[in-house]
């Protein structure tokens, strides 16, 4: 049997540094299937489907809510066609309703274990409309495999030379609920580790020496979290994550175990924000800031005191979004009961785009507070080189180690000195 498994491309927000990750959702769901099942992936991101290229079913696995029209266009082409389209994916269980009607089935919930049952319903002509497995206990964790990873065309995932991460989970599941976030609907708000020998084959069988863990927070659990950083620093990989736990042992274990630069929420100003930020940097971690924009306990003067702050506080990159009212969080559901959202455009829901009625401003302050955010933070120095020094900080380890792997060509030139003589690393 030959799958054609898609990931639909996306409009990239204006004025950012625009690179492409190899997605790992779809590689994921790949180590899903069985073995009999040949898998050809295309990720529209970075090439252009053949929408004649021979197979038997098409999968489209989607992560974002600006991926779902595209992803829809596509389904009703192959179908036209005559092939039979399967969605998956974040963006899927988000969109169900949407979705439904543009697919001959929708998969919604963890694959693990299950595709075997839709496949043989596939192959005896009797595939659902919907397999909703939501409702049900999630897949076992120890039934997470390794991703699929040699379905990438490596040559794609590069930005002027330099080779991009690797995605790769070691848990899944978020024990908090933040206001903004899908992921207690989607995955559940228990902490689920990965056994930490399947962790370790996994980063064993990883050949790229950069990685991006994408776990929703590593913060969950103190014990595994210094756990996996001990089973990490054999591998002298160098990884970037969403928040770590703000205790020395663990900060000291994540820089031992390769920790590049992490991402930090910055919701205010306080004394504890500049510190914590300190803290990462005085292991030797960089520090991307997260920065919400359009609460509604935020005015206009909060958020313009809050890029000041920023300014302040040495962070190496800051990625600014507003509030966007995704469908299933407790913002959609708040929002749309007040009647304060008026655009459903799904392609303006990047997290870049105002779509609703802020609390303390109007729609199009707030999108030019946004634009302000951008521009004020990267006037002395743009986005792309800040994010060229961290790849200078990150590639001067590996030298120091003997882990570097000349591959990177921008690096390996005499623009790469020339950047560290102007600024040295953190």
């Amino acid at each position: 049997m030959k799958l054609k498994l898609i990931y639909p491309r996306w409009e990239k927000l204006k004025g950012q540094t625009t690179f492409n990750l190899p997605p790992h959702g779809p590689v994921v769901f790949a180590a899903s299937l069985p073995e009999y099942v040949d898998v050809s992936f295309t990720d529209e991101n970075v090439e252009a489907i053949d929408f004649d290229e021979p197979c038997d079913l098409v999968a489209i696995s989607m992560m974002l809510s600006t991926q779902v029209k595209r992803g829809w266009a596509i389904a009703d082409t192959f179908r036209q066609r005559g092939r039979q389209v399967l969605f998956g994916g974040i963006a899927t269980m988000l969109h169900a309703e949407e979705t439904v009607g543009h697919a001959d089935s929708i998969f919604l919930g963890e694959a693990e274990g299950r595709m075997e049952q839709v496949l043989d319903d596939w192959r005896n002509g009797r595939l659902r409309k919907v397999y909703n497995y939501m409702a049900q206990p999630q897949s076992p964790i120890e039934s997470v495999g390794p991703a699929r990873r040699d379905l990438y065309k490596r040559h794609l995932y590069n930005h002027k030379g330099v080779q991009m991460v690797d995605l790769f989970h070691a848990s899944r599941g978020c024990r908090f609920s933040c206001y903004p976030c899908a992921v207690t609907y989607l995955g559940g708000r228990i902490f689920r580790p990965r056994p930490m020998d399947r962790v370790v084959e996994e980063l064993a069988a990883i050949d790229n020496n950069r990685l991006f863990i994408v776990d929703n927070s590593l913060a969950q659990n103190k014990e595994w979290e210094k756990q996996l950083f001990r089973e990490m620093i054999p591998f002298r990989k160098k990884w970037i994550s969403h928040t770590i736990e703000d205790d020395p042992e663990i900060l000291d274990l994540a820089a031992q175990a390769g920790a590049w630069y992490v991402y930090q929420a910055v919701y205010d100003t306080s004394e504890y924000i500049r510190e914590r930020v300190k803290r990462y940097h005085d292991h030797g971690i960089g520090v991307e800031g997260t920065i919400l924009l359009g609460l509604d306990n935020q005015k206009e003067d909060d958020i313009r005191r809050l890029i000041d702050f920023l300014l302040e506080i040495d962070l190496d990159l800051a990625e600014f979004t507003v509030m966007t009212p995704f469908p299933h969080t407790k913002g959609y559901d708040d929002l749309l009961r007040q009647g304060r959202i008026f655009d459903f455009d799904w392609n303006h829901y990047n997290a870049g785009q105002v779509v609703f009625h802020p609390g303390h401003m109007s729609a199009e302050r707030l999108q030019e507070l946004y634009d302000l955010a951008w521009t004020s933070f990267y006037a002395a120095e743009s986005q792309e080189s800040r994010m060229f020094r961290l790849f200078c900080n990150v590639a001067l380890r590996e030298m120091s180690e003997g882990t570097y792997r000349p591959r990177d060509r921008r690096l390996a030139g005499k623009s790469f000195g020339r950047d560290l003589a102007r600024k040295p690393p953190v």
